[in-house]
């Protein structure tokens, strides 16, 4: 076993001396504990918190170092300076957590059931992170926990559910159900989104997308039909992500992209979801994938046609899908952060992490950030001229 730590530990060597060609920045830092959720918060601030069940989980805001967000690169430079802005206390493990637009709410939610529960950012006078009060839902099985999304147009809204047949929009400031789901599909809900003030998208775990409006009295959620999820994967797990705006020379189209746990991601327009536009085979998951629990796919919200994928191990991959086609192909990534995998390096028997989250910079277009089931976050910028590696 001291073997098998030496070159563990000459592994970690060698990524660092590629990492001065393959990054123009990267941070390495620790948590307390890990996370499986970084949330925007301000255009200098994250939050992260806390999933272990049996205990009381932290949620924090912190302050990124001011040479992350400084104009110009940084270089490298591992150091360990978040500083923690507010703070607070969960009694629940917290599996995800969204911030209110234009507002200093969180809203969190995880197992063993299928509240929300809604906080209140302190401000000046003080450093909490204050509960203050449930929204209840629909009770799931103890491994469910209702997803959410949320927005602002005139007042505070948060788009929840367990299941499609739950998914639902309550007002935060009134507790006011604002629109009921119709369906009668009982499967579990993996991603919720706003597309706009009155839609909503929902993708269940076998892989279909419901989309919704708001302002229907019926309320009822359509499925944008998708024959290839069921006829080529059957029995996996899906997540999705959706474009954050229009990409280059393509319209207006408003793109999702669907992750399964088989590793192959499918892109769909959605003025016309009866066809994928683009598909590939990302990665091929590693024996010890577990459920599709940390799955992950993003879109990079400046680098048009790129995306994220994380959840499958110990590494982030970037992949840039230009020249993607509707057929099913080997996809190669752009670049591959395999950071995390070294976080353990030199304690023998100790596996590599699985990257519980990744999430993209909103002004740096290359650079996001990552975090690991052993504490690690790293916050990294790629080199545009580095190769695949």
């Amino acid at each position: 076993m001291e073997g098998e730590g030496e070159q563990e530990e000459e592994g970690e060597e060698e990524w660092l001396l590629e990492s001065l060609r393959l990054y123009n920045d990267l941070h390495l830092f620790e948590l307390h504990d890990p996370t499986r959720v970084i949330e925007w918060t301000g255009e200098k601030s994250i939050c992260v918190a806390g999933y272990e069940n049996g205990r009381r989980n932290e949620i924090l805001q912190l302050l990124l170092p001011q040479r992350l967000y400084a104009k110009e690169n940084q270089g490298l430079c591992p150091e360990r300076d978040f500083k923690v802005e507010h703070g607070g206390f969960s009694d629940h493990p917290v599996y995800m957590l969204k911030h209110v637009p234009k507002t200093r709410l969180l809203v969190t939610s995880g197992p063993s059931d299928g509240s929300l529960q809604v906080w209140h950012v302190g401000q000046d006078e003080t450093d909490v992170i204050k509960p203050l009060y449930t929204v209840n839902t629909t009770q799931g099985e103890e491994h469910c926990w209702a997803k959410i999304a949320t927005a602002f147009s005139k007042s505070a809204w948060v788009l929840h559910g367990l299941r499609v047949s739950d998914v639902q929009v309550t007002e935060m400031e009134s507790r006011r159900t604002i629109f009921v789901a119709g369906s009668t599909n009982t499967d579990e809900v993996a991603t919720l989104e706003f597309l706009e003030e009155a839609a909503v998208l929902a993708c269940g775990m076998k892989g279909q997308l419901f989309l919704a409006d708001t302002r229907q009295p019926q309320g009822l959620l359509r499925v944008a039909e998708d024959a290839h999820v069921s006829e080529a994967l059957p029995g996996q797990s899906w997540c999705a992500g959706v474009c954050c705006g229009p990409l280059p020379s393509s319209g207006d189209r408003r793109l999702v992209a669907r992750l399964s746990s088989a590793g192959r991601v499918m892109l769909t327009d959605l003025r016309n979801p009866a066809r994928p536009v683009k598909m590939a085979q990302c990665c091929v998951p590693t024996g010890g994938l577990c459920g599709a629990g940390f799955l992950s796919v993003s879109f990079a919200p400046l680098l048009g046609g790129h995306l994220a994928v994380s959840g499958f191990d110990g590494t982030v991959r970037v992949y840039d899908t230009h020249n993607w086609v509707p057929s099913v192909q080997d996809a190669k990534p752009a670049f591959v952060h395999k950071g995390h995998i070294f976080s353990g390096a030199g304690k023998a028997g100790v596996a590599a992490p699985v990257v519980t989250t990744h999430a993209w910079h909103p002004s740096k277009p290359r650079t996001l950030l990552s975090a690991a089931g052993d504490g690690s976050l790293h916050v990294w910028d790629w080199s545009e001229l580095c190769a695949a590696s």
